[in-house]
């Protein structure tokens, strides 16, 4: 057996366990590129939710111009556009009436219209760190205990007791000073009670709404330097130390009297595999909760590109989930404006998918209408289960001038061509 071999295997055999330990059972997907239609998509940001007028306006402009299928933002920030008794609604439909349900909305409108409707739903990244929530039933002020913590501050934060209003407050002002790198504020897939919040959420969309998908955003770490909670250490501790000697035992609670990273840094290999399996676990749990409630759903995942970075700096293992049928689709946030990287990038993803389907999300925001258009073709070149772009929001801004959308419709409409051809 060559490297890859090796890899893939282990990679196999840990999935295996992890199936084996915990109380899910899942099959491999049936689904593959070979024997499902093209997916012409728009990610489409919550800000285009707010109002019926502007569903309206999108679910025409994506019809006329060939998409098929809408990713519309539900869950932004552990808020709800869409009617939910677990989160608060989103402050941002203050002004509309108490009735008005965008998610209903868009898939009424959009099905009507003959499009395929995705639930996107962040689902790690809980709050803006620039302005904390507004609600005060949102889960960073119910349960602040449930919050990653970067290793740069965990020392300092675990003299502070969670319900302290400075335990959130300086996960907020730390990550204020990581604007280019981490996005916000984030729960962790360590403690069981937000996962299972997390379960309910994404459970809830899936059981009252006709969704054609779930669509996981944010399923995954900030980076590696995270979660460094002494509630995640702790679980990592208790897993670990039956594995460990007396004498070690003794010593590591020694250190970690005055070093909080004490078992963490001990064994390396151990916390990053324990980060990896507790956020597989999570998607496994929501995988099966998706398709206990809408068994025709696909569960859907955006993905760093590069697998490998993903798997090692995310913790976001999706070479195992697309393995062992957790996700029915992987969708890489190719975004890169140049044209051959984005080849790269996408081939590598088919290479690692097989027959299973890859969705390549394309970074529209950054490239020409020429430029875009270019990229769907090497998409369906590379024989690519569709594309996604990215966004419908800012395609359609003031200052593209108008006229995006409308540009792409040719090249967009082909695939229909391709579809029919291929069904035949």
């Amino acid at each position: 057996m060559n490297m890859a071999g090796t890899r893939r295997w282990l990679r196999r055999a840990a999935a295996a366990l992890v199936l084996t330990i915990g109380v899910w059972t899942l099959v491999p997907s049936p689904m593959s590129a070979a024997d499902t239609p093209e997916v012409r998509a728009l990610w489409v940001l919550r800000s285009t939710l707010t109002s019926p007028e502007g569903i309206a306006t999108l679910v025409k402009s994506a019809r006329v111009n060939g998409f098929n299928t809408l990713f519309v933002q539900v869950r932004g920030r552990a808020d709800a556009y869409y009617q939910s008794r677990i989160e608060p609604r989103a402050p941002e439909l203050a002004r509309q009436p108490d009735t008005f349900d965008p998610l209903r909305t868009v898939l009424d409108e959009a099905h009507r219209a003959g499009l395929r409707v995705h639930a996107w739903m962040n689902l790690n990244l809980v709050s803006s760190a620039a302005e904390l929530p507004i609600a005060r039933d949102h889960l960073v002020y119910r349960h602040p205990e449930w919050l990653m913590v970067p290793r740069p501050i965990a020392q300092t934060l675990a003299t502070v007791e969670p319900d302290s209003p400075a335990y959130a407050g300086m996960i907020a002002r730390w990550t204020r000073t990581q604007p280019d790198v981490i996005e916000g504020l984030y729960a962790s897939p360590i403690n069981p009670a937000a996962a299972a919040h997390a379960e309910a959420v994404v459970s809830d969309v899936a059981r009252r709404y006709p969704v054609d998908g779930i669509h996981l955003d944010y399923a995954r770490y900030p980076n590696a330097q995270y979660d460094y909670s002494r509630f995640a250490i702790a679980a990592f501790r208790a897993k670990q130390r039956p594995q460990v000697d007396a004498a070690l035992r003794r010593e590591l609670d020694a250190r970690e009297a005055i070093d909080l990273f004490a078992w963490p840094d001990q064994f390396p290999e151990e916390w990053a595999r324990f980060r990896r399996a507790r956020l597989t676990g999570l998607m496994m749990r929501l995988h099966t909760a998706v398709k206990a409630a809408r068994p025709t759903a696909v569960v859907t995942v955006a993905a760093a590109p590069d697998a490998q970075e993903a798997f090692d700096t995310r913790l976001q293992d999706w070479r195992t989930w697309l393995e062992n049928g957790v996700i029915d689709a992987v969708c890489p946030m190719a975004y890169t404006p140049e044209p051959a990287r984005f080849a790269e990038q996408i081939a590598a993803a088919r290479d690692i998918a097989g027959g299973q389907l890859v969705w390549a999300g394309i970074g529209a925001y950054r490239l020409t209408p020429a430029q875009t258009i270019e990229n769907i073709r090497t998409v369906r070149r590379l024989g690519a289960g569709g594309f996604i772009l990215f966004s419908y929001d800012s395609l359609t801004a003031p200052q593209q001038g108008g006229g995006y959308l409308d540009a792409l419709g040719p090249a967009v409409q082909a695939g229909r061509a391709i579809t029919e051809a291929g069904s035949r």
